[in-house]
């Protein structure tokens, strides 16, 4: 579907671009949104009469956006999630989890679709990420996933977490001081053999 930006929009356009976009798309976000309009006779002459307003509005938006870059900068997005032995998550951490802590830590209301994360986050760790506050500001932050918040901290001090050694170390060690029924069998029929052997002689 062809439509006119009524904004600029990250990877797509600026204001007053005429684009090429899936239907969907349109009809679900941009249009619904006041973002585009559809690509008619009409609406190119309502866009031309509007084009002052348009724009004004605009360069608002990038004001109010630049007065959030601090209080995004310092949030704090620490996600506490339940995850297995080897650090994978029970579940994931998307762009609206963040965009919804992102209100909580710092009042700022931002739309998934401004959380430039990629793929969710499925595993515990930090995670680099950008906030697109307006196209033309984005600003960069890191994400913490762990089970608590000690593990939180120590990713926040830059500390790795490992996962499964605690485990593996434990059982080394109960090997290495008890006895299996294997082991006392087996040195119950050597000193049977060695009292054997002496009785013998």
């Amino acid at each position: 579907m062809k439509v006119i930006l009524t904004e600029k929009i990250t990877k797509l356009g600026n204001i007053g671009d005429a684009v090429e976009v899936k239907t969907g798309y349109a009809r679900n976000y941009l249009l619904p949104n006041g973002k585009a309009m559809r690509y008619t006779r009409e609406n190119i002459a309502l866009f031309e009469a509007k084009k002052a307003e348009l724009t004004a509005r605009q360069e608002a938006a990038k004001k109010t956006a630049e007065s959030n870059v601090d209080a995004v900068k310092n949030a704090k997005l620490h996600m506490i999630r339940q995850a297995g032995d080897t650090g994978q998550l029970y579940g994931s951490v998307s762009t609206r989890d963040i965009a919804r802590m992102l209100k909580e830590v710092a009042n700022v209301s931002v739309e998934s679709a401004q959380v430039m994360l990629g793929a969710p986050i499925k595993s515990v760790g930090a995670f680099d990420t950008k906030i697109a506050l307006h196209p033309d500001v984005i600003v960069p932050v890191k994400v913490y996933v762990a089970q608590t918040q000690d593990e939180i901290d120590a990713l926040v001090a830059g500390k790795s977490l490992t996962f499964g050694t605690k485990k593996v170390e434990e059982a080394v060690e109960e090997d290495s001081t008890s006895e299996t029924s294997e082991d006392v069998a087996t040195k119950s029929v050597e000193t049977e053999n060695a009292d054997e052997a002496t009785d013998a002689e």
